[in-house]
């Protein structure tokens, strides 16, 4: 008797159609990309930072319009002289005509005054320097303010020009030193620096002889190509090389104060009057720390090991400007003024 054939519901066929079915779901779940979708969320740090530099291009037009109402002044002064001048020379040309008696005197006297008015006229369209070759545009003469003795035949001018120098807090001294150099120049405490060092050498006498040098971790002259030597405060274009050497530096790197000071003993003929711009103990000695960061007691050893190699009988003055963190610079600054016959000032901000 024949067997009865069973009915199988899922046969070969079947199977093979469910797998290839499944096959290809897969595949797609593969391929479509299920990842979620990122969101960017603003940095804060970064928002600060334009923040900082919106300030900083706020406080830049107020000081253009400020040089430019000075220019503007500078101007009317300028026309209202050479008016004077040109009054004088009509009145010769007249008296001139009319003068009978002795008018060889007379033309004398008059063509002095003109030759006054002229050269008056003269040293408002030039760049002074010292005494009578540099003039300082400020609030006054204020030296009697400071009791900084600006006298000597060489002085010599020690610029901090490290990273540090460029804001008065850490956090902004860091922001700044990633910034361009640019920026790093345009930095208010920077500026301020400078300005002070041109009051400085606004104040010298034009028979001293002068040197300015810039100091971070190594040392160069704000001249470039005149290490070793010292310049005449009443050479006007050395003056003004000087104070464009500033402000074509960019300040970065730690402070070596003891290389400064071995700057000054490369000198045949000594400075006797030293000035020392900075805002803080060094932070290094003769080479680079070890470690990344210093300890106070390291910054002590590292001014005290600066002083005792200052050559003797060197009056320094010392001109802080702020800067957090550094509670002891201001006490052992002062004690060197008072060790070396000098003075130690703090500046405030409208200063010079």
């Amino acid at each position: 008797m024949a067997k009865k054939r069973r009915n199988i519901a899922f046969s070969l066929s079947f199977l093979d159609i469910m797998a290839c079915g499944f096959g290809a779901v897969t595949l797609l779940f593969l391929i479509l990309r299920h990842n979620a979708t990122e969101i960017e969320l603003p940095d804060p740090r970064l928002a600060s930072e334009v923040d900082l530099l919106q300030e900083d291009i706020r406080q830049a037009e107020e000081e253009k319009i400020e040089l430019l109402n000075s220019l503007e002044q500078l101007q009317l002064q300028l026309v209202t002289a050479q008016g004077a001048s040109e009054r004088v020379i009509t009145d010769l040309q007249e008296q001139e005509k009319s003068i009978q008696a002795d008018p060889k005197d007379d033309i004398a006297k008059l063509r002095r005054q003109v030759e006054q008015l002229e050269k008056e006229t003269a040293q408002m369209e030039e760049v002074e320097f010292g005494d009578k070759v540099r003039e300082f545009l400020g609030d006054g003469n204020r030296q009697y303010l400071t009791g900084l003795k600006l006298g000597g035949e060489r002085v010599m001018i020690l610029v901090d020009g490290s990273a540090s120098m460029l804001a008065d807090t850490v956090v902004n001294a860091v922001r700044r030193r990633n910034m361009d150099d640019s920026l790093k120049k345009q930095s208010p405490k920077w500026v301020w620096t400078l300005r002070t060092v041109e009051w400085l050498l606004a104040q010298l006498p034009p028979s001293s002889r002068f040197q300015v040098y810039i100091f971070n971790t190594g040392t160069e002259p704000a001249v470039i190509g005149t290490e070793g030597e010292w310049l005449d405060a009443a050479d006007s274009l050395a003056l003004e090389k000087a104070v464009e050497g500033l402000r074509n530096y960019s300040p970065g790197n730690g402070t070596s104060l003891i290389n400064a000071i071995a700057a000054v003993n490369d000198f045949e003929n000594k400075p006797d009057n030293l000035f020392l711009l900075t805002d803080g103990l060094p932070t290094q000695g003769a080479s680079a720390p070890k470690k990344y960061m210093v300890s106070g007691r390291q910054r002590r050893d590292f001014f005290a090991a600066a002083v005792n190699s200052l050559p003797r009988g060197i009056p320094v003055n010392t001109i802080l400007f702020p800067m957090e963190g550094d509670p002891e610079a201001a006490a052992m600054f002062w004690q060197l003024a008072l060790n070396t016959q000098g003075a130690f000032i703090a500046p405030s901000r409208d200063w010079p």
